[in-house]
């Protein structure tokens, strides 16, 4: 029986190691296994693509295209050992397995600070890193042909290449559950998500905020409707943008966007009706109204003096971006200021708990980023240090306590996620369409994409 002689993991790959675990598979299995540089990231590193079998329909996995989102790294290796280990995912498909070790590699070495461990909510959000949106490679708001990101040409380049049948994108949620998001519908994914969230204690989101106004096709699986013209802010918070998910869409490809928590909360599994919906959202807005208030007036105190700290501009973009859409989802959550244009659909009591989740999430980032900037600056005349290091304390404590946050082992990330891509491939392979377009109506090569995504 094949087994592999590399270490289990108990930790996320950091960039080196993601490269050299995927060589030594390579060097294990040089006749099933292939490793080749298909682009350069903007700093400067490779970006590589890992090959396993040598079948005649492409199936290509993206891991890392969110700098803080690190379990796909482990994912795209598990997903090799288990294409070498069992001939019915590549000769027995006809497949291939194209596994891109990291799309945003100078993004993930920015996160090496918290990757490593110990996993705690506040080391996390005091080393947290993620690019403004213009500089997410996923993102192609001027459409494919204007895309200018290394990372994005890269990965463009790849599907026309190869034509996948099936793509996967690999995300993670900081706090709450696991959840896909499909641009076609692949019947019987939901039930196989749900076997492999009660077998490894995964939460599942049942009402992601991202996708209030998507279609449900099962518990914890949603379809990506197509997008709606809007300014860069409608973009960001309403996802009415074109991305790489749907660039491959002309060859018939049917892609998998897989959401494995780090921090699971079981209320977002709570499929009951809240009694108290309206006073609820009136919390929640009101919170992230006083909290994005607090670090704007913060922000505008000490932000001549953060122009010093190194790489400003990369820590200060996401900063602007979180702080911008603060006001605007506080009012779409708020039941006395919403103007009907676009109200709420019925929400339940996971609803509620991912709009806490996700209102704290902006909140906690923009702290922490700012907790970088201040220290990177190496002074603190304005005493911001221990406000921040306060805030970060305070909303910790709250994802902690008030929301239940729960650590979730590195190994079973990685399982769970590994699992739901495996069984999304199965169910591809077989309601895949045999023409280069789906025929539905409504559909083209753009897609929404929420670039406020978990």
């Amino acid at each position: 029986m094949w087994r592999c002689a590399l270490p289990p993991l108990l930790r996320y790959p950091t960039v080196d190691e993601l490269g050299a675990r995927a060589a030594a598979l390579v060097a294990r299995h040089p006749r099933d296994a292939r490793l080749r540089r298909i682009g350069t990231s903007r700093a400067g590193t490779p970006l590589w693509l890992l090959s396993v079998g040598h079948g005649s329909r492409q199936a290509l996995v993206v891991a890392g295209p969110h700098a803080n989102e690190p379990v796909g790294g482990g994912t795209v290796l598990r997903l090799a050992e288990r294409a070498l280990a069992d001939p019915r995912l590549t000769v027995g498909a006809d497949a291939t397995w194209n596994l891109l070790l990291c799309l945003d590699p100078d993004g993930l070495r920015r996160n090496e600070g918290w990757l490593q461990g110990p996993y705690t909510l506040g080391r996390y959000f005091r080393n947290f890193f993620r690019p403004g949106f213009l500089e997410q490679p996923e993102w192609l708001p001027d459409g494919a042909a204007a895309a200018v990101l290394p990372e994005t040409r890269a990965l463009l380049d790849l599907q026309d290449e190869l034509r996948p049948f099936f793509q996967c994108s690999l995300h993670g949620v900081d706090v709450g559950g696991g959840f896909v998001e499909l641009t076609r519908e692949l019947p019987g994914l939901a039930q196989r998500v749900a076997h492999s969230a009660a077998r490894l204690g995964i939460p599942r989101e049942l009402g992601p905020y991202d996708t209030l106004y998507w279609p449900r096709l099962g518990p914890a699986v949603y379809r990506i409707p197509p997008p709606r013209a809007g300014d860069l802010a409608a973009a960001i918070t309403e996802a009415a943008v074109e991305s790489t998910w749907f660039h491959p869409h002309r060859y018939g490809t049917v892609t998998a966007i897989v959401e494995a928590p780090m921090w699971g909360v079981a209320a977002v599994e709570d499929d009951s009706a809240s009694p108290d919906r309206a006073a609820v959202l009136r919390t929640v807005s009101h919170t992230l109204r006083r909290d994005a208030g607090r670090l704007e007036r913060l922000l505008a105190r000490i932000r001549p003096r953060l122009l010093a700290a190194p790489d400003a501009a990369h820590l200060l973009a996401p900063v602007d971006d979180y702080l911008l859409v603060c006001p605007g989802l506080a009012d779409a959550w708020d039941p006395d200021v919403a103007d009907g244009a676009r109200p709420l659909p019925p929400l339940g009591t996971a609803h509620l708990a991912a709009l806490r989740i996700a209102g704290r999430r902006l909140a906690l980032r923009t702290a922490g980023l700012l907790h970088q900037l201040v220290t990177g600056v190496g002074t603190d005349p304005d005493g911001a240090l221990p406000e921040l290091d306060g805030l970060v304390d305070e909303w910790c404590a709250d994802y902690h306590d008030g929301c239940g946050a729960r650590w979730i082992p590195v190994a079973r990330q990685v399982e769970y996620q590994s699992r739901v891509v495996l069984a999304a491939f199965e169910l591809a392979g077989r309601y895949a369409p045999a023409c280069s377009r789906s025929g539905e109506s409504g559909w083209g090569s753009e897609a929404a994409v929420p670039m406020h995504r978990e």
